[in-house]
């Protein structure tokens, strides 16, 4: 099959930005814009049980939800053959043209592998190019993210934009300290702030295409490393991943229940959580059964912070269990569990074997 040149190339942004900066509200913005109404999306989610695709208004065969876990190791895999079928079912006609694609990448993404992908699959190099990668940064929470993970760094690091978001519930001292330490770790990146998540497409296209000469030191070292990383974890023998474990301490898991909820008290099970285990809870998302309601709740929570719920008008599948994905560090699941024994009488499903 003859290549592509790159000026017919389908262009790719990835989105990525650390755990609760607000990556799928963004995206709902954006997919209900014109500019991107033909755009592809693929959607990673860190543990085995996506919730985030639920949560994107477009849904049809152009949404693909990557497995696997944390875009590192085993589904960098999964997004080549991902983009390989995306593209054969394009010239099959099997689904519509899409002219873009956007990848939204787990909050635990480190970019490198990612790039590393698009830039050195031959087959997809040839198909696809990288318009710009856009980081969302929680302004909220941000120095603590990143003075404490290495993975919020390289995403700032390796943007060509910077989103700055929650604005709106931010000063303009602290949003200013944010822009002057973003500054600092990716002076080349445009930072537009953005508030009630409100984001023009055309702030994120046009980017052009992505030169690793013109990023930082660091960054052109991570992506020779992921080189030498690449052929590592191509080794069964010498490379296992578990896609519920990011690292010694951050793992994932997902509690289901049973029963729908009365929701005074599993708001207050949840706050109880937030207020006294919040440094070790990193991000909190599912679909919440309630009482009386014929949708689930939509809960979304970062450390210490629950924000406001929403409500869909109906279950996007045929399952209508309460299921809560928690992204947590050096945290028992039992722990968990407790708070809603104690302030619901609800057991948590046994896991699956």
């Amino acid at each position: 099959m003859p290549a592509l040149d790159q000026q017919r190339a389908i262009p790719v942004t990835v989105l990525t930005g650390f755990l609760g900066a607000g990556k799928t509200t963004l995206l709902n913005r954006l997919l209900r814009q014109p500019a991107l109404a033909n755009a592809a999306v693929l959607i990673n989610e860190f543990g085995d049980v996506a919730v985030d695709h639920h949560l994107v208004d477009k849904v049809d065969e152009s949404i693909v939800v990557l497995p696997s876990g944390c875009l590192c190791c085993s589904v960098r895999g999964e997004l080549a053959r991902s983009l390989r079928e995306l593209f054969m079912r394009r010239l099959r006609r099997e689904i519509p043209a899409f002219s873009r694609v956007l990848l939204e990448t787990s909050g635990l993404a480190d970019p490198a592998p990612v790039l590393y992908t698009l830039l050195e699959d031959f087959f997809i190099a040839e198909r696809f190019r990288i318009d710009g990668v856009v980081t969302a940064v929680d302004v909220t929470h941000a120095n603590r993210q990143l003075g404490r993970q290495f993975e919020a760094v390289r995403q700032v690091a390796m943007a060509d934009r910077l989103l700055l978001t929650k604005c709106d519930l931010s000063t303009p001292d602290e949003i200013a300290g944010v822009a002057r330490r973003l500054a600092h770790i990716n002076p080349g990146a445009l930072q537009i702030e953005v508030r009630m998540g409100a984001i023009g497409a055309e702030q994120l296209m046009g980017c052009g295409l992505y030169d690793p000469a013109s990023k930082t030191a660091d960054v052109r070292r991570w992506l020779a490393d992921e080189r030498v990383a690449a052929a590592r974890r191509s080794d069964p023998v010498t490379h296992v991943h578990d896609v519920n474990r990011h690292d010694a301490l951050v793992h994932a898991f997902v509690l289901r229940f049973e029963q729908p909820f009365a929701w005074p008290e599993f708001a207050e099970a949840i706050d109880v959580l937030l207020a006294t285990c919040g440094e070790r809870i990193l991000r909190v998302k599912g679909l919440i059964s309630v009482e009386g309601e014929p949708g689930p709740r939509v809960v979304q929570c970062v450390q210490h912070m629950r924000y406001p719920e929403s409500t869909l008008p109906s279950w996007p599948d045929d399952h209508h269990q309460s299921r809560l994905v928690f992204i947590v560090r050096a945290l028992a699941r039992d722990i968990v569990e407790q708070a809603f024994v104690m302030f619901c009488d609800a057991a948590a499903l046994a896991e699956a074997e």
